[in-house]
């Protein structure tokens, strides 16, 4: 799986170091973490790590499209590795849980603005926002 992180940076001009893969990693494993998160798995595996490599990775990542920034309104930032499509989010309102929610069937239809106004649109962000089953569980 390593090896697949590594192409996965070179295809993209990005130097593999340890940090690196160690950012991709975890958010493979553990889609949708803060930075925070990010930080703690990566120091399981390279305890020495500063919070600064941590956030220059993240940043490096993010500008080379290999991880996706997300932030839902009023929630701290998320990342993601599933960069290749034009999925969404759900959140849920109590605890903040976040899940990939394709984009509706057929050919991304909420990338056709009613009115784009010249843009060219490559991509749409649309956050759908309920209450997920556990805190749904706690309310009944």
């Amino acid at each position: 799986m390593t090896s697949d992180l590594a192409a996965r940076l070179r295809a993209v001009s990005l130097r593999v170091t340890r940090p690196r893969l160690a950012v991709l990693a975890a958010l493979r494993d553990h889609p949708h973490v803060d930075t925070e998160t990010v930080i703690a798995l990566v120091r399981a595996d390279l305890p020495t790590v500063s919070h600064q490599a941590v956030y220059d990775v993240l940043r490096a990542l993010t500008d080379a499209r290999l991880v996706r920034r997300i932030e839902p309104a009023g929630a701290t930032a998320r990342y993601e590795t599933r960069v290749a499509d034009n999925h969404h989010h759900v959140v849920c309102r109590s605890c903040g849980a976040i899940a990939d929610v394709d984009c509706a069937a057929g050919h991304s239809p909420c990338l056709t603005a009613s009115d784009a106004h010249g843009f060219v649109i490559d991509e749409a962000e649309v956050v759908y926002w309920g209450t997920c089953p556990d805190c749904s569980e706690g309310k009944s």
